[in-house]
């Protein structure tokens, strides 16, 4: 489990700053992977019950993740039982090979295990490949709240459907 932390924290960190780096200010993605992206900070998430982590890995090695939590959600989240998709990433070199696919479907077992009827995510308004995916995996947009990035406050898209049966 160690050892699932410690790579889950070093893709998470990359993924991370591959995909938001070159947007945003030094500082506050300093800041923010500090907060967010830790060997400590994942172990504790990985044996969180609230929360689900999915690792995708091609041989022994870790090529995405995504964590499904239960918790609050936005008021603009409707649906019933709702379960947030708080991340997904896939590392570059592994975009275009249905990878993303494959962990989405994982995404909707883990929301159905712990209970959701409704998925949900945040989505920064200024990432429209993440937009794309998810309007293509089903998602609408509902409406938006903030989130919060080292010193900066910045708008999420919050985008939800209903889970299958």
């Amino acid at each position: 489990m160690e050892e699932d932390a410690q790579q889950l924290a070093e893709l998470a960190r990359r993924t991370f700053v591959e995909t938001f780096g070159a947007d945003n200010a030094a500082e506050d993605m300093a800041i923010h992977v500090a907060q967010a992206f830790g060997t400590d900070i994942q172990l504790g998430q990985i044996r969180d019950p609230r929360i689900v982590t999915l690792l995708a890995e091609c041989g022994r090695t870790m090529v995405g993740f995504a964590q499904v939590r239960q918790g609050t959600w936005p008021a603009c989240v409707t649906g019933e039982s709702p379960v947030e998709l708080w991340r997904f990433y896939v590392d570059r070199p592994f975009h275009g090979r249905g990878i993303a696919q494959t962990l989405m479907h994982a995404v909707e077992e883990a929301a159905h295990q712990l209970g959701g009827r409704t998925l949900w995510l945040g989505v920064w308004e200024r990432n429209p490949r993440a937009i794309a995916f998810y309007t293509k995996s089903g998602f609408a947009d509902v409406g938006s709240h903030a989130f919060i990035f080292g010193t900066e406050e910045q708008t999420d898209r919050v985008m939800a459907r209903p889970l299958g049966a």
